[in-house]
C-alpha cells in the first residue's frame, strides 16, 4: 500500500531501505553528539533527542502495533448479525477513508498502514484483524515488498507472508478476499525498479492461490491498468496511490468481492 510514497504526508513510511540508511546516519550523529558532550549532566540537544526517539520507535515497534491499538480497544464487538469486514493493507488502504468515501454506512474497518510490507502485516494480523472478530478480511498487500521498503524483494517470501495471513484468518473462521496489487509503472520514492512486470507476476500467483485456497479473488489491477501495466491517467496523482476517482473504481469491485465471500463462494 511509505513515506510509502516518499513524498510528504499523507503517505508516511514507517520503515524502508532509504529510511534505514537515514536512521543509521542519525544514529551515528547521536553517538557523535554524545561523545562531544563535555558533561554527562548537560541537557540533551533537542535534535539528538528527536532522532533518538525516532530510532526507538522503529526498533521497539517495527510492525507499528501502536497505530491501531487504541482504536481496536475502543471498537465495540460486532453486533448480532453484523457482517464486519476488516481491510488490511498499506497506504492504498490507509488513505482510502481520507481520499474517498470509505463505504459509508457499512460495518467496515480500515487497518491499512502506509509503507508496510507483508512481513509487517503478518506481525500485526492477530491484533488488527483476528481480534476484531470480522466475518471477512480484505487483504491488499505486496507493492511495498516489490518497492523494497523493508529489504530486497523476494517473491517467495512475499507469497509466504500472504499465505500466512490467509491461514491465520481461516483458522479463526474469517473468510478471505485476496486483492490483486494495483498497477504501478514506477515508484516515485524509489525509481528504476521496473515494478510493473513484478506486479503482474505476483497478481498471477495471488489469483491462482485464491482459487486453490478457496479465497475470493478481487481484481483491482485490470480496470486500473494502462497499456504499460501502470496506473491509468486520472486514477492516481503519482502513479501509485489512487485519487478519489481511483477509489470510485475500487469500491464496487470490493463490495462485489465481499458479497461473494459472505456467500461462501
Amino acid at each position: 500500500m511509505s513515506n510509502a510514497a516518499c513524498p510528504p504526508s499523507p503517505f508516511r513510511m514507517p520503515f524502508g531501505p532509504r529510511r534505514a540508511a537515514s536512521l543509521c546516519a542519525d544514529l551515528a550523529l547521536i553517538l557523535l553528539f554524545g561523545i562531544a558532550r563535555s558533561s554527562a549532566a548537560a541537557p540533551e540537544d533537542p535534535q539528538v533527542s528527536q532522532l533518538r526517539q525516532r530510532l526507538e520507535a522503529v526498533s521497539e515497534d517495527w510492525p507499528n502495533l501502536a497505530r491501531y491499538r487504541g482504536e481496536n480497544a475502543s471498537l465495540q464487538p460486532a453486533a448480532k448479525g453484523e457482517s464486519r469486514v476488516v481491510f488490511m493493507g498499506d497506504s492504498i488502504t490507509d488513505a482510502w477513508p481520507r481520499v474517498g468515501a470509505f463505504f459509508p454506512g457499512k460495518p467496515y474497518v480500515c487497518r491499512g498502514i502506509s509503507g508496510q510490507t507483508t512481513a509487517q502485516m503478518v506481525l500485526r494480523f492477530r491484533q488488527d484483524v483476528i481480534a476484531l472478530g470480522p466475518r471477512v478480511v480484505v487483504i491488499l498487500a505486496g507493492t511495498n515488498d516489490i518497492a523494497g521498503n523493508t529489504g530486497p524483494y523476494d517473491p517467495g517470501f512475499t507469497r509466504g507472508n500472504i499465505a500466512s495471513m490467509v491461514e491465520l484468518a481461516r483458522a479463526n473462521g474469517i473468510r478471505v478476499v485476496l486483492a490483486a496489487v494495483t498497477p504501478a509503472f514506477d515508484y516515485p520514492w524509489r525509481t528504476g525498479l521496473a515494478p510493473a512486470g513484478k506486479i503482474v507476476a505476483l497478481n498471477a500467483w495471488i489469483r491462482d492461490y485464491a482459487a486453490e485456497s478457496g479465497c475470493t479473488f478481487l481484481d483491482y489491477f485490470t480496470p486500473m491498468a494502462d497499456a504499460r501495466n501502470g496506473m491509468r491517467p486520472g486514477y492516481s496523482s503519482d502513479g501509485v496511490h489512487p485519487t478519489a476517482a481511483g477509489y470510485v473504481v475500487m469500491e464496487p469491485l470490493a463490495e462485489q468481492a465481499i458479497a461473494q465471500a459472505l456467500k461462501g463462494k
